[in-house]
This record gives structure tokens, C-alpha cells and sequence, in this order.
């Protein structure tokens, strides 16, 4: 089955869905057989590149409301990011603009698998409170996940794959997406925010047994010693 997320770096249920999205694969035996496709999304493409406000302060700011009011305001949140092992610290974060981490993440899946990239982004930032919209940034997290550090410059140094990502936000919209993290399930069923982890699972059976896709074995035990195959055997 295919899923396609659309999210973006600065959302904090973004991550959290991601995990429960990934729990409910695992749960539910059908790794393998999931691709999964990351859909850009920005929920504020007005912020500055060189912004140097706080997250509290731009909650305070656009709710109206006193810094202390905002920071608990994010409590909820950070008791819910550690229900799927996360530990946010928003008093580390920044307000980021997304639109260079969207363009690497669209250039990446020209080389490959952007799983470890997309983890990456949202640790560095809501886990290590790293920069994630600036370009020295970008460019370690790029090279940490094993991206050549010189080709992903040029891509961030110019305007490539602005289009891609502007095509996904609007191929979002014409979906129905209005905020993140969404989540498409063979372009059939959508499942909008951080769900309940039945609701993730319940779905993925859904869709499962309307393509006729078995759950595979969950494996006990580490590894494989103690096994004979054809030629070998590890004791």
C-alpha cells in the first residue's frame, strides 16, 4: 500500500504522527509492504530566513496571549510527544523557514530513500533545537544521513525543486489537506492530525484487506544464529 504524508519540520504533531504512523506498521506486521511518500507542506512560508524569535514568542504573538501563557500552552504537546519516545524541548526552538529543508528533502528522493533524512530534520529540531532553516544546518544534516555535502550545497544555493514543493502543497489542497500532518492511504482514505493509534491501525488493516495484503511474521528472538540454510549454517 502507498502512504503519502504531507507534514511539515516545524509541526510538532508531525513527528508524533510519524511515530504512531510507524508503530501502527510494525504493530500491525505489514512493514514491507507500505511505501511511504513524504508530501511537503508549510505552515507559515512568510518566516523569515534569518528569523531570530522564539517559538514562544510567535505563539505569544499570534494568539495574542503572555509568553508564560504560550509555554504552557506547549505542555500538552510535550507530555504527548512522550507517550511515542520523543522528548521535546521547546524552550531551545526557533521559528524556522521550512522552504530549504522541503527543496533538500525533494532533491534527496532523486538519490533514494529520504526516511533517514526526514527523521533527521524533525530530530534536529524538535529533540537537539538545531537551526533547521539555515543553510550550515541543512548542509550537516544532509551529510550526517550520508548526502554528498557539496551536491546538496548547490541545490540549496539556488531555487531547485521550489516547484516540487509548491506542487505539493497544492496537490494537498485539492485533497482536502488544511493542516498537518495528513496522512493518504492509496489515495482512498485520509486520516487528518496525530489520530488515536487505533485509528492508524484500523486503517491499515482497511486498506490491507481491500488489496488482499497479509500481515508478515513478527520475528522473536534476535538475529538469525542458530540457523541452516542451503549453504551455511550460524551456530
Amino acid at each position: 500500500m502507498k502512504i503519502e504524508i504531507w507534514s511539515d519540520y516545524v509541526c510538532p504533531f508531525c513527528y508524533i504522527g510519524k511515530k504512531q504512523l510507524e508503530q501502527a506498521i510494525e504493530d500491525t506486521g505489514f512493514g514491507g509492504q507500505v511505501e511511504l511518500v513524504y508530501k511537503s507542506y508549510q505552515l507559515d512560508p512568510n518566516t523569515p530566513v534569518d528569523s531570530n524569535i522564539t517559538v514562544y514568542e510567535s505563539l505569544a504573538k499570534k494568539y495574542g496571549m503572555t509568553l508564560e501563557k504560550a509555554k504552557e500552552m506547549t505542555l500538552g504537546v510535550t507530555e504527548r510527544a512522550k507517550e511515542v519516545g520523543l522528548n521535546y524541548d521547546f524552550s531551545n526552538l526557533m521559528e524556522e523557514n521550512t522552504l530549504k529543508a522541503h527543496r533538500l528533502v525533494k532533491w534527496a528522493e532523486q538519490q533514494g530513500d529520504v526516511t533517514a533524512l526526514v527523521e533527521a530534520l524533525l530530530h534536529s529540531h524538535f529533540i537537539e533545537g538545531k537551526r533547521i532553516g539555515q543553510e550550515d544546518v541543512l548542509l550537516d544534516i544532509a551529510e550526517q544521513v550520508g548526502l554528498q555535502r557539496e551536491e546538496v550545497a548547490k541545490v540549496l544555493a539556488v531555487d531547485e525543486f521550489k516547484n516540487e514543493v509548491e506542487a505539493d502543497i497544492q496537490e494537498g489542497l485539492q485533497l482536502g489537506v488544511r493542516g498537518v500532518p495528513f496522512f493518504v492511504l492509496n489515495r482512498k482514505y485520509g486520516i487528518s492530525g496525530a489520530q488515536p493509534q487505533e485509528v492508524f491501525e484500523d486503517t491499515l488493516r482497511k486498506v490491507a484487506e481491500e488489496e488482499g495484503l497479509q500481515p508478515g511474521l513478527k520475528m522473536a528472538g534476535t538475529g538469525d544464529a542458530g540457523v541452516c540454510t542451503d549453504d551455511n549454517c550460524k551456530l
